[in-house]
């Protein structure tokens, strides 16, 4: 039977941040759905209007570091492509805190990179420049600071350390997420795992058992 859920509204959010703005929105509207149309105009800057390139990022760290259930069509196949739901605004224990990079730090990885993306996938690097136009993802890069391992594999990373870091477009921060583990060039296919869905997971459990059975 399938559930009839309400759909979210957008208020007035003027907080300092993208990730307070956007946690706002959620905890006024647990339980019901919010698209991404809505949680990009929410991510919004209250005083220019500008719409951030890393708000998918914030989304992405109020469900790993603060702790939120917030699911997606992953989760809950109720749910289209491109809508979220907040299930309940208790913080699952444990969240951990995520390390930032230090400024120093910053620049030296941006000397590095040339201010372009270091994405890498098989050899072929992303190499969009800062405040270039994304060709595929559309919207103006904006590069960030990325964990090299996973912050789900290794919280502790150094934040005075450049090669523990690299700066990534907002695209390729979304390919990422705790999936790819760039140290290494290996998929972490635990978080993968944790983050499909429970048909998905069936499937996988009946392959495995097939596996070792023989």
């Amino acid at each position: 039977m399938t559930t009839v859920r309400e759909r979210a509204k957008v208020g007035k959010y003027d907080q300092g941040s993208i990730s307070k703005r956007i946690e706002a929105f959620f905890l006024d509207n647990v339980g019901k759905i919010a698209s991404r149309a809505q949680i990009q105009e929410v991510a919004r800057d209250p005083k220019t209007r500008e719409e951030p390139e890393n708000w998918h990022q914030r989304l992405s760290e109020l469900r790993t570091d603060s702790g939120y259930t917030i699911l997606s069509n992953r989760d809950d196949r109720q749910l289209k492509v491109g809508e979220y739901l907040l299930v309940s605004a208790k913080k699952r224990a444990g969240a951990g805190k995520r390390v930032t990079c230090s400024k120093s730090t910053w620049k030296l990885v941006l000397e590095r990179a040339k201010n372009a993306c270091e994405w890498n996938e098989a050899g072929v690097f992303c190499h969009l420049e800062q405040g270039a136009i994304d060709p595929v993802g559309g919207g103006t890069v904006k590069l960030t600071a990325d964990h090299k391992t996973p912050h789900s594999v290794k919280a502790a990373v150094n934040p005075d350390d450049p090669k523990q870091w690299q700066a990534l477009c907002g695209r390729h921060q979304v390919v990422k997420k705790n999936f790819w583990d760039s140290s290494t060039g290996k998929l972490n296919v635990y978080a993968i795992m944790q983050a499909a869905s429970l048909a998905d997971k069936k499937l996988v459990y009946k392959f495995l058992k097939d596996f070792f059975d023989k």
